[in-house]
């Protein structure tokens, strides 16, 4: 019969040494993944201003599709802005007053601000709703009696968002087949 030999034990100098190349091989793997994690943060980053800018683009081809024809279609529903301007600011350093506007339509009595999006959202309708308190404040500061109305204009917009805009008094407008439709609030539209 053949002895069993066994293996000698591990003493504490070779427990020791294999925690220690078990600890600097953990510290390795954690660099590893900081640094790709940091890669990974960079390039989504990068990601995101590139879709940045593209839905800002995608917002600019929205607002010259839509502006040239926006006064015709507001004549049609009954309302005449013959003045219209893309791309307008307020800044009030004064009085801390700070916005954009993507198309504002005016007339001697009433200004609407027109909000554009590619892809409209309800914080994006929340949002509108602050710029034209915004406005109000501003207009009153400085002696602008005029009447405030807004719109918000999408390429994609869910049904809950659309009605949720109209529900906050908002002309909602959004392609239809070559053209755009102008759908007044369910009630007259909110005035600020």
């Amino acid at each position: 019969m053949a002895a069993v030999q066994t293996a000698n034990p591990p003493t504490f100098e070779s427990v020791w040494a294999a925690l220690q190349e078990l600890t600097a091989s953990q510290k390795e793997t954690d660099r590893i993944i900081r640094e790709n994690a940091e890669r990974s943060d960079q390039r989504q980053e990068k990601t995101d201003k590139i879709l940045g800018k593209l839905g800002k683009r995608m917002g600019e081809v929205i607002e010259y599709m839509v502006a040239p024809n926006l006064r015709e279609k507001f004549r049609e529903i009954g309302y005449d802005f013959p003045s219209a301007t893309q791309n307008s600011d307020v800044s009030d350093r004064t009085n801390n007053i700070h916005l954009e506007i993507d198309i504002k339509l005016e007339n001697g009595d009433k200004a609407l601000l027109i909000e554009v999006k590619t892809k409209l959202s309800t914080e994006d309708v929340q949002d509108h709703i602050e710029r034209l308190g915004k406005m109000r404040t501003y207009a009153d500061l400085h002696g602008d009696k005029r009447t405030f109305l807004g719109a918000v204009a999408s390429v994609v917009m869910s049904e809950n968002v659309r009605d949720f805009a109209l529900k906050q008094g908002f002309f909602v407008i959004e392609p239809s087949g070559e053209t755009f439709n102008i759908i007044s609030p369910k009630d007259q539209p909110k005035e600020w």
